[in-house]
């Protein structure tokens, strides 16, 4: 048997993963059809994939996503789609590859679709991931500046007359998303806030 220098299993590959951006595309443009949701499992380590470091830690290898009642801000782009979920109540905004996909199911259809991540002959431009990375940074280095405003306020309200306030966790959150330009739900402000 000759060896396979097409590479048409890479081939089908990249035009399934089509398939999933353009039915992606049009559910951003019109919303969800029926009763047509989608189950998106994907790999977390791919590169490009941007999640929280909280959900990284949850979800160290792969994450399964539900795009039926409650997601926002669905962007399709030319290697990769976005899109905002909420998660135990916090909102979150997921940044997935079209590489790093496992699998595409809708349940109301039975149809799937099952990938090899890695596996694509499309290759992610540069800026892409280098963009992926410097927000990886920020969100360490904000996380680590948090950390030691906490461990000063601690020592100093020790030392006042008049303990400091603290702004429960969740409205903490909420700020911080905001501040950094994140959907934030309504929900998440009243909160004790």
């Amino acid at each position: 048997m000759s060896e396979d220098l097409l590479r048409y299993d890479i081939l089908i590959q990249d035009a399934l993963r089509g398939a999933v951006k353009k039915i992606l595309a049009e559910v951003g443009r019109t919303g969800l059809p029926g009763d047509h949701h989608f189950y998106i499992a994907f790999d977390t380590n791919a590169p490009g994939v941007r999640v929280s470091q909280r959900l990284k830690e949850r979800y160290p290898q792969e994450m399964t996503i539900v795009l039926q009642h409650q997601f926002w801000d669905l962007a399709i782009g030319e290697h990769a789609f976005e899109v905002g979920l909420s998660f135990g109540g916090v909102p979150e905004k997921l940044l997935v590859p079209f590489s790093a996909i496992k699998g595409f199911f809708d349940p109301s259809v039975q149809f799937a679709l099952e990938f090899d991540p890695g596996k694509t002959a499309e290759e992610l431009p540069e800026e892409l991931l280098e963009a992926v990375e410097e927000l990886a940074r920020a969100e360490q280095e904000h996380a680590e500046s948090e950390a030691k405003a906490e461990d000063g306020a601690g020592g100093r309200e020790a030392a006042s007359s008049e303990p400091k306030r603290k702004k429960p966790k969740a409205a903490a959150e909420a700020a911080d998303n905001a501040a950094s330009g994140e959907v934030v739900s309504l929900d998440a402000f009243r909160k004790k806030t």
